[in-house]
């Protein structure tokens, strides 16, 4: 079910996304009076699964959820239409358009892309807010995974400052390891200051999706299932799991690791009540304890700015370029590990596995960047290759050879195939690595 949930909303997600993107080139071409054969969400090889034809325009949804495309008359894209270029211009085709109309009409969907990120910013900030984690009221600290372990972090370090930067927010800690290569992390650790150094092994091994860290909870009992095992022996609402067979249980994730180890064994289970120890001897049948975990809402102090629309916009206009500029310091890192980058599975897994609208709209807005800097790349079948030859016509009055655009085309497609290729590759070897 939870695959599905994020299924969903991958789909969905991409669906607003290409349509709006699509759009962003459909209405400036129908400004500039060029017309356009095809508007379709997916792609359509050898049939769709509907479509009809309004005004000219064939508007449908393909079978193969790759993106979308307008076909505009007149131009050199996916459709490879070599026999339309072989004639002569007629005044509603693309090519027939002078060269700022063209490069308006392909800057559409990037530009789209952009606005439709800020908007979904502005809507989320006076709809919900922007509610956040302070780093400082990180009460429990970090808990380190296996790579935060080897880097030098300890449980229940608390982060005090990456690369000498006082982190306002603990949801960017990570981000700004990665993005800025920080070399150095101050912890305070037991009353003293620690500085942690980041060998670029750990860096690399990060960007390969392996955790640091993540925010540490203690398991204190919020509720209990229907069955509970260690309701049935005394658990109340409220205790605290310390240890369990004499192992220190200092947080949730520890537990979690634990306890279906001992699918089918007895454990005793030491619990804090108000500051009495309590023991409890549970038999675990199935490997569970049938306790729900505190929400780490009703563990920590969050900060909530709210925000009407003359400040949303302000905060949107900030969150949409600082989004932007980490999105684009990103590719600096592919080189230095190609094997990070993936395909759907990957965007995919970004979404929550249940359905949360303040979420959904968050990852689209990330998307909606993305795919605007993914298309604005020189690469030819994008719309930043396309964008690359009108210059070179603005700034030397001559257009290129259709036939060199022809070649270019087919070699974008390639190369994007290619990539394609490897990023879900990527997504296929760590599923089963």
């Amino acid at each position: 079910m939870e695959i599905l949930i994020k299924a969903a909303q991958l789909l969905l997600s991409l669906s607003i996304l290409v349509i709006l993107h699509e759009l962003g080139h459909f209405i400036p071409a129908k400004l500039f009076k060029t017309r356009v054969e095809k508007f379709y969400l997916f792609f359509d090889p050898w049939f769709s699964l509907v479509k009809k034809k309004v005004g000219g325009t064939e508007y449908g949804i393909g079978w193969l959820p790759l993106g979308g495309y307008v076909k505009i008359s007149g131009m050199i894209d996916e459709s490879m239409d070599t026999n339309q270029m072989s004639k002569e211009p007629e005044p509603w085709e693309f090519r027939a358009k002078p060269a700022w109309q063209r490069l308006i009409i392909m800057l559409g969907g990037v530009t789209v892309n952009v606005i439709l990120a800020f908007f979904i910013y502005v809507f989320a900030f006076m709809t919900w807010g922007d509610q956040y984690l302070p780093t400082q009221n990180t009460t429990y600290g970090i808990y380190c995974d296996s790579l935060g372990l080897v880097a030098g972090f300890e449980n229940g370090d608390k982060i005090i400052s990456v690369g000498g930067k006082k982190m306002e927010r603990f949801n960017e800690v990570v981000p700004e390891i990665i993005l800025n290569d920080v070399k150095t992390v101050r912890v305070k650790r037991g009353g003293e200051s620690v500085d942690v150094s980041l060998s670029e092994e750990v860096k690399l091994a990060m960007l390969s999706k392996k955790n640091l860290f993540e925010l540490g909870l203690p398991f204190i009992i919020e509720g209990f299932s229907d069955n509970s095992a260690i309701e049935a022996v005394g658990a109340k609402k409220g205790d605290q799991i310390i240890s369990i067979n004499n192992q220190d249980m200092g947080f949730a994730q520890d537990v979690f690791k634990y306890v279906p180890t001992l699918k089918g064994d007895s454990a005793s289970i030491v619990v804090d009540r108000g500051g009495e120890l309590v023991t409890l001897d549970v038999y675990l049948a199935e490997g569970v304890m049938g306790a729900q975990l505190k929400s780490p809402r009703d563990l920590f102090v969050f900060e909530k700015a709210e925000h009407t629309f003359l400040s949303a916009v302000p905060a949107s206009l900030n969150k949409t370029k600082n989004t932007l500029n980490n999105y684009l310091k990103q590719f600096k890192l592919i080189k230095k590990s190609p094997d990070s980058v993936g395909g759907f599975i990957t965007i995919g897994n970004i979404f929550p596995a249940v359905w949360d609208w303040q979420r959904f709209w968050e990852l689209t807005a990330f998307l909606s960047i993305m795919l605007a800097v993914l298309n604005v790349l020189p690469i030819p079948a994008l719309d930043g290759g396309h964008v690359i030859f009108l210059m070179y016509e603005i700034f030397t009055g001559r257009k290129p050879h259709e036939k060199v655009l022809e070649y270019a085309q087919i070699t974008g497609m390639i190369l994007l195939f290619a990539l394609l290729i490897y990023a879900n590759g990527n997504d296929i070897i760590r599923l089963f690595s």
